[in-house]
């Protein structure tokens, strides 16, 4: 038997030390996720599909179907939306069509289904007509509420139905949900009795969001809070006490109400039904992070929201287990709601989609395809691009749908690689309320939405992911790491100003069992009715953890994955075999709506050396990206590095300068 004497005892004991503290001890899970993404079986990227209200035949199904399958399509989500002379505001002719959820209806739709599962094809559902969900069956006593008007209900015209008008379902109200959820269930039973499971799409929220209200509401609220919010109505929104007190209350509420009476049971519904939910939970007046968290597929999308909230998208995916995150693609690329429809450029797209790719999208859902009938490609859908055979995309689509499924692929291995959870700043957005005009739409106005919510600078490197309250809540801090979902973070990060109560003694529980813990400011308690002895007595037990600190470099030795000046945007993820990191092309950092004609035009190669600090050691690397590409580096296990071939060269494209009018139709002044 070998002997070794105290000093090299020592220094074993010490390298084991070393390793144990050093090493990311990744969660207790099997990381070849091959059989673990159960809702779609491929990366091929997906197309909504817009049925115009006509008589659809099964001959055009068919064609539609098979352009799709030759294209590079992997499947397609069927979306209802009105006739065509809706365009023209003819409320007078009456366009023939299968009578919504009709026998009929139901007859084409099953049979689109079946034409799907043929071509090895998937087929998802848009769970209603056009969006929000509601249709001419919704009473008025179930559609949507206003706190300031008891007789206005937010009405659906837009939608297979029309010229008929309905109303939008009251979306704090399950009983109401469930009811809706019934019809549209039961006529789309046929098409989910064969084949690949079906996913149930609901958009992003296009509810009235300002005084949004239900039956009791308030009742409800004064039994919570013990005071009237109707004293308060006239002036909710104003930038000034005690109204962004009052405000915050009331969106404490409304959002508990949107997840617990909307979201979650319609997740749950859309499993009863054989299928599963695809969510967009962006625009809605709730903590986003708990929302995109409860649902089966979270669904971010670009470029009405810019490529940087898709990290608040696949944050909440990763923090809830979630393993594919798609995005509705290429919405009003060029501006809206028709700029240069049909005269888009590959480029332009490949440096959307790959900014997505950097922000934690895996799964691209192109928008998109309109439905035409049988050797015909002249109806197009406003506010996309046009996914067709006389379409500027045309003669690149297959080629370009493969570019994308082999990035997806690669972006679905392991689990994401970060190192801090930041600390989402829900609390603020609610108390901000309006968004400044210059920053508006005419579709949305609250900061609640986190559309200009970024991550600090100063974590570019660590690869961040955001969490809130709720995930905190569900989280356990061992062995140096805290764990939820597939996340594994050494640090938390706080740079907010007000802070909830409840979610400052969750963090306060977290930071006594030794979690470090960056307190930029010394936060507030939101809300009327305040606590302030309480909430100053947990405010200094946090500040007396010694885990928790004012600087960011005093609270952990972790250095960032990434390291380097001016670094492009980047998503890493860890696998059995070491980490899969995508490079952005430089290009596609900081993209906002709407994109130049030829912003992706390039002549020139650019280069990033940067640093890789792994478990094992610090690797030097000079990212060369050509014009229009990105990267994408595997690193093992033992550090080698490896470039994988994602190369795909678009034609170089056209550059027109767009004269910017004194108001674009989308702002608000």
């Amino acid at each position: 038997m070998k002997k070794f004497s105290f000093l090299q005892l020592l220094l074993i004991c010490l390298i084991a030390f070393t390793n144990l503290h050093c090493q990311k001890i990744l969660p207790e899970k099997n990381l070849d996720l091959k059989d673990k993404i159960e809702y779609y079986r491929d990366s091929k990227p997906w197309t909504r599909w817009w049925w115009f209200a006509s008589e659809i035949d099964r001959l055009s199904v068919q064609d539609n179907l098979v352009w799709l399958k030759k294209n590079g399509f992997g499947g397609v989500e069927i979306a209802w939306v009105y006739p065509l002379n809706r365009m023209q505001k003819d409320t007078v002719n009456y366009t023939p069509r299968q009578e919504w959820l009709s026998p009929e209806w139901t007859d084409i739709v099953a049979y689109a289904k079946k034409c799907a599962d043929s071509l090895g094809l998937g087929c998802d559902f848009t769970f209603g007509t056009l969006w929000p969900f509601g249709d001419s069956q919704v009473p008025f006593e179930e559609a949507t509420m206003k706190l300031t008007d008891k007789n206005w209900r937010q009405e659906i015209t837009a939608s297979w139905e029309y010229p008929k008008k309905g109303y939008v379902i009251d979306h704090l109200n399950r009983r109401v949900l469930y009811k809706y959820g019934s019809r549209i269930g039961n006529a789309l039973k046929p098409a989910l009795s064969t084949g690949q499971k079906s996913g149930f799409f609901c958009d992003s929220w296009e509810v009235e969001t300002k005084y949004l209200s239900t039956n009791n509401f308030e009742i409800g609220f004064y039994n919570r809070y013990r005071y009237p919010i109707k004293q308060y109505l006239d002036s909710l929104y104003v930038d000034s006490e005690p109204y962004r007190s009052v405000r915050y209350d009331y969106m404490k509420i409304i959002s508990e109400m949107v997840i617990e009476e909307f979201y979650k049971p319609y997740a749950e519904m859309c499993k009863k039904l054989g299928g599963f939910s695809r969510v967009q939970c962006s625009g809605a007046p709730c903590d986003i992070l708990t929302a995109y968290g409860s649902v089966d597929v979270p669904e971010s999308e670009a470029l009405l929201f810019e490529p940087s909230f898709s990290n608040i998208v696949s944050s909440a995916a990763s923090l809830s287990g979630k393993r594919v995150i798609t995005s509705e693609t290429f919405t009003c690329l060029y501006g809206w709601p028709r700029i240069k429809l049909g005269e888009e450029q590959t480029a332009d797209l490949k440096l959307l989609a790959d900014a997505l790719f950097a922000n934690g999208v895996n799964h691209i859902i192109w928008h998109g395809k309109p439905f035409n009938p049988v050797g015909v490609d002249t109806v197009k859908f406003y506010a996309s691009v046009h996914a067709g055979s006389s379409g500027s995309l045309a003669e690149e689509i297959s080629a370009f749908n493969k570019y994308l499924e082999k990035v997806s692929s690669e972006m679905k291995k392991g689990a994401v690689y970060s190192d801090v959870a930041v600390y989402l700043p829900t609390e603020d957005s609610w108390i901000a309320g309006e968004l400044p005009k210059e920053k508006q739409f005419i579709w949305a106005w609250g900061e609640y939405e986190h559309r200009y919510t970024y991550f600090p600078e100063e974590l570019r490197g660590y690869c961040p992911t955001w969490i809130n309250g709720d995930f905190l809540e569900k989280a356990k801090f061992e062995n140096g790491f805290l764990r939820v979902g597939d996340c594994a973070f050494r640090a938390l990060y706080i740079d907010v100003k007000w802070i909830d109560m409840r979610n400052l003694e969750i963090i306060l529980n977290l930071a006594k069992t030794g979690l470090p813990v960056y307190l930029k400011n010394i936060p507030e308690e939101p809300g009327f009715n305040k606590n302030e002895q309480g909430y100053k007595d947990l405010t200094d037990r946090l500040l007396k953890c010694p885990g928790v600190k004012r600087k960011w470099e005093e609270t952990t030795n972790i250095k960032p994955i990434i390291s380097g000046k001016n670094l492009p945007d980047f998503k890493c993820r860890q696998t059995e075999d070491g980490l899969v990191i995508f490079f952005a092309n430089p290009k596609s950092k900081g993209l906002k709506f709407p994109l130049e004609y030829g912003q992706s035009y390039s002549t020139e190669n650019v280069k990033a050396e940067i640093n890789i600090t792994t478990d094992k050691k610090r690797i030097s690397y000079t990212l060369d990206f050509k014009p229009y590409q990105s990267i994408l580096l595997k690193v093992s296990n033992t550090g080698k590095i490896s470039e994988s071939d994602i190369g795909f060269t678009p034609k170089i494209p056209q550059v027109i300068k767009r004269e910017k009018p004194e108001k674009e139709l989308w702002e608000v002044k």
